[in-house]
């Protein structure tokens, strides 16, 4: 009596969190948590891989990109019916989100501000994710009198130096910075005898 009350009460947690993940779409990188009522030696948490699937004991590959939780539900309840005597209790629910889905967030471009000795000065839209030297690429270029080893990226208060010409001469890039929302580039002029 205890373990039928016990096995209720599961199967209505399980139903109300399926419920409230019913119109989510599984997608690379999510983990999921499944359990097997029947079977606790089944129970675990798994990563949904690149190409949108993931391993079970006694089933194998399970396709579960694009699916909804209760799809893999079913897929994995009837991948295992054929080693149980009736068909077993299966609940998966999402446990993690990929980091994808937080790294979507907000608009798909940024607004970047050019200014100085460059040939296209003013707000240039980019897409999220563009770094320094990528934009310097596709912004047009700079003037005949810019000191290219002085380049300043401005972002809250702080100034970073950049030096392009460095990197024209074959330096290593120190890093590949990417740029944020409202970053103001800085191409000064160069001075008399500088090159």
């Amino acid at each position: 009596m205890v373990m039928r009350f016990f096995a209720i009460c599961i199967a209505l947690l399980a139903a109300t969190t399926s419920w409230a993940q019913s119109g989510y779409t599984i997608q690379p990188g999510d983990q999921l948590s499944i359990e097997v009522l029947e079977d606790p030696s089944l129970n675990r948490q798994v990563l949904v891989l690149p190409d949108g699937s993931f391993s079970f004991p006694l089933i194998g590959r399970v396709n579960a990109s694009g699916n909804t939780p209760q799809a893999v539900q079913s897929l994995l309840a009837s991948g295992l019916a054929p080693n149980f005597a009736t068909a077993p209790s299966v609940f998966v629910s999402v446990a993690g989100l990929s980091p994808k889905a937080f790294a979507s967030s907000g608009p798909a471009q940024i607004d970047v501000y050019m200014m100085g000795e460059v040939n296209s000065p003013g707000k240039i839209s980019v897409d999220r994710g563009t770094t320094l030297l990528q934009f310097l690429a596709e912004s047009g270029g700079f003037s005949r009198f810019a000191a290219t080893n002085r380049i300043q990226l401005r972002r809250g208060g702080k100034t970073y130096m950049f030096n392009y010409r460095a990197l024209e001469r074959g330096a290593a890039l120190p890093g590949q910075v990417k740029l944020t929302d409202g970053d103001v580039i800085v191409v000064p002029q160069r001075k008399l005898f500088e090159f």
